[in-house]
This record gives C-alpha cells, sequence and structure tokens, in this order.
C-alpha cells in the first residue's frame, strides 16, 4: 500500500487554537484530490486522577461547541518544552488543586482523528492523590472539581451523566490497568 503524495499546501488560517490547512494531494491511483482540510492541532494530556480514598477527581466546564456542560477527567495541552508527564501534573493541579508524590502512569497514547486532525491525546492514570492546592484557573477556564466514587463512573457512564469520549476511554483504560 503506498501512502498520499501532497501536491500543494496552504494555510487558510492560523490561530492560537489551531490552524486549519489546504491540500491538494494525488492518491496512489493516481486520483487528484483538491481542497482537503487538515486540521492542525497541538497534542493534550488527560489522566484519570484516583485518590488514595478510590475517588475520580473530575472537571465539570462548559464546552461551547456542544453548548453544554460536561463532567470529564482534567486534560491540557504541554507548555513549551515541557513533557507530557509535567504538563499533566501542572494541569491536574491547576484545575484541580490536586497533586501526587507518585510517578504519572502512562495508560496510552492515540491519534484523535487522524482522517482530519493531527493531534494526539496522552492518557495517563495518577494515584494516590491529594488535595494540597487551590485551582489555578485561566481566564477563560471556569471549572467545578467533583469527585466521583470509583464504583459509580460505570453507572454514569451508561446513564449518560459521562458522555465526553476521553473520560469515557481512559477510564476503562485505568480499569484495565489496576486489574492486573
Amino acid at each position: 500500500m503506498n501512502s498520499w503524495k501532497t501536491i500543494n499546501s496552504s494555510y487558510v488560517f492560523k490561530t492560537p487554537f489551531g490552524n486549519l490547512r489546504k491540500d491538494d494531494c494525488e492518491l496512489p491511483n493516481g486520483q487528484i484530490i483538491e481542497n482537503y482540510y487538515v486540521n492542525e492541532y497541538a497534542d493534550w494530556v488527560n489522566a484519570i486522577v484516583l485518590t488514595k480514598e478510590k475517588q475520580i477527581v473530575l472537571v465539570k466546564q462548559y464546552r461551547y461547541a456542544a453548548q453544554d456542560f460536561f463532567l470529564e477527567i482534567p486534560a491540557g495541552k504541554p507548555e513549551g518544552n515541557e513533557s507530557y508527564e509535567n504538563a499533566i501534573l501542572r494541569e491536574v493541579r491547576e484545575e484541580t488543586g490536586f497533586i501526587t508524590e507518585k510517578e504519572p502512569i502512562l495508560l496510552g497514547e492515540f491519534y484523535v482523528n487522524p482522517a482530519t486532525q493531527t493531534n494526539k491525546v496522552i492518557t495517563f492514570l495518577i494515584v494516590d492523590a491529594y488535595k494540597a492546592f487551590e485551582q489555578e484557573l485561566d481566564p477563560t477556564e471556569f471549572i467545578d472539581v467533583h469527585l466521583v466514587d470509583l464504583n459509580d463512573i460505570e453507572c454514569m457512564i451508561a446513564n449518560g451523566e459521562i458522555n465526553q469520549l476521553f473520560t469515557v476511554s481512559a477510564y476503562y483504560m485505568s480499569k484495565s490497568y489496576l486489574n492486573k
């Protein structure tokens, strides 16, 4: 199997939130696709944060594109040359005030939508977390912290209380890891 070839590439726009690129591509059979749009986004990190009391730390925030509030795991983008591990520890501390003395456990690194997006999500498990700080939110962040018993998460997923895909997939990856 051969890959596609980029014939021409230009930016429709660039923003701090991501870029939109327009490519013309040649398929392996010679067919040309004009105006193939690619969303360039930064990689991001997220984590299942589990306290010593076996509660999961969740954040609730408004998501403009979906026009609704979502119960999610803490997440964010690395800043500068920050490692993924340092980025998730910083994001968890800033969004929730929780920290841990243990290293984050890498659960996986996955492309979000490789057909049209360039970014990956890197998912961690953080254990033995405890609240040590107040939130340090960015001016555009409005986040409520929720502690949910580990045993209640699957019911919340089943009934739609938790319906954000990356939270659901991270939970099931962490469950698999913890059951080993």
